[in-house]
């Protein structure tokens, strides 16, 4: 054994120490005392080793672990393609970037032709539709589902629409059956914002794999985290194509980064009006960005993306678990999902119903006071945030139908945690002070 390889086994043995030192021993939890977050990272010495094998290496850019992560990726959702980002709103950036392509002929997006959405969600959805110049047309949500309403999609259209672009609540699958059909019907594009919902199934199949294009985040409250880090997938070639290319400043070259001509093409090209021969490593077929991941990122995302169905178990059971001990509050509209629907639950969403004569907002003051960390369903209603009031309405937004819905969601919805690291002790300390805030309303 070489000198280098003795000590790099070395430090990662001493990684592993570090790890059951720092990280081994699990606290007692004291409820009331103690904070029990939404969100948290759940990792072993796995994903510690993974970095630190990777800063050892000091290729620091996407390289073999990003390549890796890629291939186990695309293999775990059975569809053919994965790229890793550098977050999931890059991930949404990419994969609605890539409509615009000229490659895709008469289906390409141009600024002014339309997107359905929803505005019950989080802005990086709707972000890179706005700032490219397309419209986006906001449809209602279910109060039971808090996913887009399928029969406001005719509503919806028009002769100027180009794709639909909605997320899954919280790891709640929306209808991708009435969603697919109706995208294939008009010949719409269908971009899944799946990042609060790696694992989730409709009918057996992967949420983010029914569409042309799915979105991953790896923030670290979600599914599996590398502190940032996203991704895109498809089994289209053309869309990859594109993807991976907008990716990579655009470029034209297929080539991996520090790959020099391995397609055996590099000077033998004729390009646009370049000279003959002109470097492929520097030849641009789109406007494009540096979205890519780093080493580091994609190594702690391989050993996360192991513990996924561990991960996913976890998540289902401890919202079946909230279900179950909340589900007699009456002024509380739970989460519902549609038949076919085996969600991986980012959070466990309770809607204030209206006139119960509770308030949101006492709610979650209430729940915080006692050391339970809430969100709010993210955007609540984007157009009414601060960033559309510089937007003129049916100019450069559209609202198809009354927002009623998504208005109450605004109002009075909350979401707590189910991820993985949650315990029981956890899970009834949560629902002990929420059944207590509703006592005499069982």
């Amino acid at each position: 054994m070489d000198k280098v390889t003795r000590l790099h086994d070395e430090i990662l043995a001493k990684v592993k120490e570090y790890y059951e030192a720092a990280f081994g021993e699990k606290k007692d939890f004291r409820p009331g005392v103690d904070k029990v977050n939404y969100a948290g990272r759940v990792f072993d010495e796995k994903e510690m080793s993974n970095l630190v094998d990777s800063a050892l290496e000091f290729w620091l850019t996407a390289g073999r672990y990003a390549n890796a992560f890629e291939r186990k990726l695309a293999e775990t959702l059975q569809v053919k393609h994965a790229l890793l980002v550098n977050s999931g709103s890059s991930a949404n950036l990419l994969a609605f970037m890539a409509l615009t392509s000229p490659l895709l002929g008469s289906r390409q997006l141009k600024r002014g032709d339309e997107v359905i959405t929803v505005a019950c969600g989080f802005p990086t959805t709707v972000a890179p539709i706005v700032q490219y110049g397309a419209i986006p047309v906001f449809v209602d949500v279910d109060l039971k589902t808090a996913n887009i309403i399928p029969e406001q999609l005719e509503t919806a259209f028009s002769s100027r629409t180009k794709a639909v672009m909605i997320a899954h609540t919280l790891g709640n699958p929306f209808d991708l059956r009435e969603v697919s059909r109706f995208c294939k019907e008009h010949g719409l594009f269908l971009i899944e914002d799946n990042c609060d919902a790696l694992g989730s199934k409709l009918d057996g199949r992967f949420t983010g794999t029914w569409g042309d294009i799915g979105t991953s985040s790896f923030y670290p409250p979600h599914h599996l985290t590398m502190g940032e880090g996203g991704a895109v997938y498809t089994s289209d070639p053309l869309l990859y194509r594109i993807m991976k290319s907008l990716r990579d400043w655009g470029r034209d070259c297929h080539c991996d980064s520090g790959r020099d001509n391995a397609c055996g093409c590099r000077f033998n090209g004729q390009f646009g009006s370049l000279p003959f021969g002109y470097d492929h490593k520097y030849v641009y077929s789109h406007f494009g960005y540096n979205l890519k991941a780093t080493e580091m990122q994609a190594a702690i995302g391989l050993a996360q993306l192991e513990k996924l169905p561990e991960f996913t178990r976890k998540r289902k059971e401890n919202f079946a678990y909230l279900h179950s001990r909340l589900s007699k509050i009456t002024a509380l509209q739970l989460f519902e999902t549609i038949e076919g629907a085996d969600p991986s639950w980012f959070g466990f969403l309770m809607t204030i119903k209206e006139n119960s004569g509770f308030d949101r907002n006492e709610f979650s003051t209430y729940l915080e006071e006692n050391k339970i960390q809430t969100r709010n369903l993210f955007a609540g209603n984007l157009t009414r945030h601060p960033c559309f009031e510089t937007l003129e309405e049916n100019r450069d937004y559209r609202i198809a139908s009354p927002l009623t819905n998504t208005d109450i969601m605004m109002n009075n919805a909350v979401w707590i945690g189910v991820y993985p690291g949650m315990e029981k002790i956890h899970l009834d300390y949560m629902a002990d002070t929420i059944i207590k805030f509703f006592e005499g309303n069982l």
